[in-house]
C-alpha cells in the first residue's frame, strides 16, 4: 500500500511549474522593491503534494524539504501555518512533497508548493476563504504564489502579483536544468542587471515584440554552466530562460516536434518535455474534489 493512501486519509494535490516567457524590469519602488512586467505560463507538469487533516493543530512535514531546509522555513509548512493563523482553525495537516520541480531553476516549485497547500487546505478545512484571500496570504510568502492559487496564465506587473488572465496558443517546451543555484538577491543587485526597461503593454508581447528576460545575459555570462546549456538548446531553437534562475527551455508549436527536438540533445544534459496548459491542474484537481 501507499504510504499516502487515501484509505488513511491522505488527498493527492498537483504543484505545476510555470514559465516566465519573459521577465523585464522597468524600475524599483520607494520600499525598494524591484517593478517588473513577465507572462507566467502554467505547466502540466510539477510537483505533487500530499495532504492529510489533522485534528491536534499540528502541522507537520513528512521527508526531507529540497536542499536540505529546516521544516520552519519550507514554504510549504508556512503556508499551512499561515493559513491556520488567518482562518483561526484549530485543524492541523501532515504534508508530503514529491519534489520534481529542481530548485533555484526558476520554475516556481517552491512557491506552487505553497499554493496548492493554501488551495489545497482552504477546500479540506472547510474553509471557504475566497481566492482573493488565498492569493493575499500566498503574497506574504512570496511575489509568485498568487498566480499558482489563482491557477490562470497571466500578465503580471508590481512585483509579479498585479496579474491580468492572458490566452496563450497551445504550446509544447523542451526544458533543461543546468543544476546552477545563484539566489535571486544576488541577482538583483548584479552592476550589469538591466533596470530601467521600457515598459511593455499586452499587446506587445501578443504581437511578438522581441521581449527577452534581464536575467538572461547576467546569468549567461557569470555561470558557464548556462552558457554551455544555451549553446545545446541552440541546436534545436531559441532558448530563453525562466525567472531569475537557471531554467532554460525552447518553445515548439506541437508534441512531436518537441519530442524530435528532445531526442536529438545529448544524454549528459537533464532535460526533459512539458505542454502549456490553460488551466492549473491544481484546480482541475479542487473542480472534482466537490
Amino acid at each position: 500500500m501507499s504510504p499516502f493512501a487515501v484509505e488513511q486519509g491522505w488527498s493527492e494535490w498537483p504543484a505545476p511549474a510555470k514559465l516566465n516567457l519573459f521577465l523585464q524590469i522597468t524600475g524599483r519602488r520607494q520600499d525598494g522593491y524591484h517593478r517588473l512586467q513577465t507572462v507566467f505560463r502554467l505547466l502540466d507538469w510539477g510537483d505533487t503534494l500530499h495532504l492529510r487533516v489533522r485534528g491536534d493543530s499540528v502541522v507537520v512535514r513528512h521527508g526531507e524539504s529540497a536542499k536540505g531546509v529546516a521544516e520552519a522555513d519550507d514554504l510549504a509548512v508556512r503556508a499551512a501555518r499561515l493559513l491556520q493563523s488567518e482562518a483561526k482553525t484549530i485543524q492541523g495537516a501532515d504534508i508530503s512533497v514529491e519534489k520534481r520541480i529542481p530548485a533555484g531553476g526558476g520554475f516556481g516549485g517552491g512557491s506552487s508548493d505553497a499554493a496548492t497547500v493554501l488551495v489545497g487546505l482552504n477546500h479540506l478545512w472547510g474553509l471557504n476563504l475566497s481566492l482573493d484571500r488565498l492569493a493575499a496570504l500566498g503574497l506574504q510568502l512570496g511575489a509568485d504564489v498568487p498566480v499558482f492559487v489563482r491557477g490562470e496564465n497571466a500578465w503580471a506587473e508590481g512585483v509579479g502579483e498585479e496579474l491580468t488572465p492572458i490566452r496563450l496558443p497551445s504550446a509544447w517546451y523542451v526544458l533543461a536544468d543546468p543544476g546552477i543555484h545563484v539566489p535571486t538577491r544576488d541577482l538583483f543587485q548584479a552592476p550589469d542587471l538591466t533596470r530601467n526597461a521600457a515598459p511593455a503593454k499586452i499587446a506587445d508581447f501578443v504581437s511578438g515584440n522581441s521581449l527577452g528576460n534581464a536575467f538572461e545575459p547576467v546569468l549567461r555570462r557569470r555561470e558557464p554552466a548556462i552558457e554551455a546549456v544555451f549553446a545545446t538548446l541552440s541546436r534545436i531553437g531559441t532558448p530563453r530562460l525562466t525567472g531569475s534562475g537557471s531554467g532554460c527551455f525552447v518553445e515548439f508549436s506541437d508534441r512531436a516536434s518537441a519530442e524530435a527536438a528532445l531526442a536529438g540533445l545529448p544524454e549528459g544534459l537533464r532535460a526533459w518535455i512539458a505542454a502549456g496548459v490553460d488551466r492549473s491542474p491544481l484546480h482541475v484537481s479542487l473542480a472534482k474534489s466537490f
